[in-house]
């Protein structure tokens, strides 16, 4: 079963159930926020080239700038995904937003795992989604957005408890959501937890104490993984070369690229763009 909605500037919100379709998620167009349902089937996704099982009552959230590539038939899974012009441009809260922690545009999705409760609740607004998708007025796509935002406040609520420490403050939360945002702005041309530090108005030792107290990557990591999935997104899907793309990424010399590149992936770019 697949719906789909299309609005004006390219505004868009689709809905696949896996149980009697073949999909193939490398087909996605590369602009779509995605949420993969694994309601009764574990199914295997790899993502940004990693391979990530995701376990049966899963969920995982991907922004455009998860690869992702999966071929997935007859499996109980169900995909929500949708444009950043059918969702992101609204007045969201900063949580719900796609710029909240659901999407921070992390090389790692976020998974989290539905109890029995939130099953059957998720279960339900699934149906409410198929019955709207069915309603083809005028009013259908504000319903829509209605309904994926209500998806997104659950899963938001969830995802809340997977935080790495309960007695995490609430300004600790904002101040890493602030610097995710913040690389994902100006990774292209600032590399350093400095720079990001100045920005905030704090110190580079104050920034990095947080993500050793409350979070396993430290901040200069989440820097490196951005430069390296956009690395392997221009490797993947443009024709510049090496010396271009370092040069777009804000090193001085190909060859300063070339080493950060296979520090961080094992492999130099010219060996990643051959495989």
């Amino acid at each position: 079963m697949e719906f789909n909605y299309k609005g004006k500037d390219a505004s868009q919100f689709n809905l696949k159930d896996l149980t009697r379709l073949k999909y193939s998620a490398s087909n996605e167009e590369y602009t779509l926020y995605k949420i993969i349902w694994a309601m009764d089937d574990d199914v295997t996704i790899t993502v940004n080239g990693y391979q990530i099982l995701v376990k049966k009552n899963h969920l995982l959230f991907a922004s455009p700038l998860n690869h992702i590539e999966a071929n997935i038939e007859n499996k109980d899974v169900v995909v929500y995904s949708f444009t950043r012009e059918f969702y992101c441009i609204r007045d969201h809260d900063q949580e719900v937003s796609c710029n909240g922690f659901l999407f921070l545009g992390s090389s790692s999705p976020l998974v989290v795992k539905l109890n029995e409760k939130e099953q059957k609740s998720f279960k339900l607004l699934y149906d409410v989604f198929v019955e709207e998708f069915e309603n083809e007025d005028h009013i259908q796509g504000e319903m829509l957005l209605v309904l994926l935002k209500r998806l997104l406040i659950k899963s938001v609520r969830i995802a809340r408890k997977l935080l790495p420490e309960d007695d995490m403050p609430k300004t600790k939360l904002d101040t890493a959501r602030k610097f995710n945002l913040l690389v994902e702005e100006h990774f292209r041309e600032k590399h350093k937890v400095s720079q990001y530090a100045d920005l905030m108005n704090l110190t580079p030792k104050s920034l990095s104490n947080l993500f050793a107290r409350y979070f396993k990557k430290s901040p200069l990591k989440i820097i490196a993984e951005r430069i390296v999935l956009e690395s392997k997104r221009l490797l993947d899907f443009s024709t510049k070369n090496v010396s271009e793309i370092a040069y777009e990424l804000g090193f001085e010399e190909a060859a300063h690229f070339s080493k950060f590149f296979k520090k961080h992936a094992g492999i130099t770019p010219k060996q990643y763009r051959e495989s």
